[in-house]
């Protein structure tokens, strides 16, 4: 496998314990998770993070977080009103719809 190939996994803070962080090593699969460092140390040390991969895997974590955060407080999607899995995945749906138009005319790409 060359570098190119290789499997990267982004995640929370919450998944920088050893036994996640090992776990992906021993599966070939390079963690970028998110350095836990409030009172403790982090398990992603200097080999993961000092590579440009990482810095860009962190900036495109936060945006999809964005998404999902906007989702939750403008979107309604913090306590589910519908029962069904049709019913939540088209408010869901809907939801990420609504929300992609709000971006596209935050960044003017449409025209009004």
């Amino acid at each position: 496998m060359t570098n190119t190939d290789s499997v990267v996994l982004g995640a929370d803070k919450n998944y920088d314990t050893r036994g996640c962080v090992d776990a992906l090593r021993c599966a070939d699969v390079t963690p970028h998770v998110a350095q836990n460092r409030s009172n403790r140390s982090s398990t992603i040390n200097g080999r993961t993070t000092h590579h440009a991969g990482y810095a860009s895997s962190q900036r495109f974590r936060k945006r999809i977080e964005e998404c999902f955060g906007w989702a939750k407080t403008v979107g309604g999607l913090r306590k589910s009103h519908f029962v069904g899995c049709e019913k939540l995945d088209f408010r869901f749906v809907l939801t990420m719809t609504a929300q992609s138009l709000v971006q596209m005319h935050n960044l003017g790409v449409v025209a009004c």
